[in-house]
């Protein structure tokens, strides 16, 4: 019988990247639940100072608030000529939540004189499982790659279409959901603490 999880998230682009991963990892082990079936959950303040706050945080609420183990990512754009940011502050660079055009016009804007051999940056994904016993386990991974000139594809969500991966000649919106799967920070962490998610599972009483 599959067990439940929670993905703590309400943004549909995660959704789906999170349910491919898991489920390729873990074929009919678990039970992919979405806040969609628990519309009186709370929203989280991101108010950490990291990526493993905010993610262990989104984890625990939902755990907390649900009853079933959640898990949750908090993920960002690091670009070295901005000094890191956006950061933990990407889905809300523009200043409001969720704007992916005003997000990447407000990066492209701020890199407009920077060189292209300057322009180097990496996604970062912080993955946390909790469960509402308290225990929990935390897996973070880079993405890296270098920020184009214009945005180029409509694959993907957030700042894909002006993110090259590194070794390659075509932005991560220009990719398959496969080859993204394969290579991005997401993909990377979800593979990571799959093994523990499993194991936890199986031992929650």
């Amino acid at each position: 019988m599959p067990y439940q999880l929670l993905l703590a998230t309400r943004n549909k682009g995660k959704m789906a990247e999170f349910y491919r991963i898991l489920e390729a990892i873990a074929p009919g082990e678990i039970d992919l639940v979405g806040l969609d079936n628990f519309p009186e959950s709370p929203d989280v303040v991101e108010d950490g100072e990291s990526f493993q706050e905010n993610a262990l945080k989104k984890a625990r609420e939902m755990a907390q608030a649900t009853g079933i183990a959640a898990i949750a990512d908090d993920s960002g754009l690091c670009v070295d000529a901005l000094g890191g940011d956006p950061g933990i502050y990407s889905a809300r660079w523009a200043g409001r939540h969720g704007d992916d055009l005003a997000n990447t016009a407000k990066v492209l804007e701020q890199l407009a004189e920077t060189p292209d051999a300057l322009r180097k940056a990496h996604f970062t994904c912080g993955a946390a499982l909790y469960l509402p016993d308290g225990r929990s386990h935390y897996e973070e991974a880079r993405f890296e790659g270098w920020i184009l000139r214009q945005p180029i594809g409509e694959q993907g969500f957030g700042y894909d279409p002006i993110f090259r991966p590194e070794g390659y000649s075509l932005s991560s919106a220009q990719m398959s959901a496969a080859e993204k799967d394969a290579i991005s920070h997401r993909g990377k962490a979800l593979r990571a603490i799959a093994p523990h998610v499993i194991t936890l599972l199986k031992n929650h009483k």
